[in-house]
């Protein structure tokens, strides 16, 4: 009931989304990062191109599906591939979901942040 009282019209909702994405790059294009991004990705892609009829993601939707990537990283098995199980995996603490979009993004990129870390090796000692 809240929302259908006090949220701003769907274009302007997804204009404000589109600047704040767009103003977050420093080069080339943003790219969207979900787990599972069959889901998120298309609800989102859909959302921007029938209220601004373009997305900052580009016409592709480009984005990245945390758990294929974990998956093709590690030849794991798709049932492996679980949001918790790469945070136990990874050893990461204290991370909430909370079904806040912008805090759920923040838990997101934190997890792809540590999966990117995770594969740096260490330089070699002479």
């Amino acid at each position: 009931d809240r929302l259908l009282r006090e949220a701003p019209a769907a274009e302007d909702a997804m204009s404000a989304a589109a600047k704040w994405i767009n103003g977050l790059r420093k080069e080339g294009r943003p790219v969207f990062l979900a787990g599972p991004a069959v889901f998120d990705g298309m609800f989102v892609h859909w959302y921007f191109m029938r209220f601004l009829g373009k997305s900052p993601f580009n016409a592709s939707g480009a984005g990245i599906d945390l758990r294929s990537y974990w998956m093709g990283r590690n030849g794991c098995e798709w049932s492996a591939t679980r949001k918790g199980t790469i945070v136990h995996e990874l050893g990461i603490e204290g991370l909430k979901h909370t079904h806040h979009a912008g805090e759920d993004a923040e838990e997101l990129a934190t997890v792809f942040e540590a999966i990117l870390k995770s594969r740096e090796t260490p330089e070699e000692s002479p």
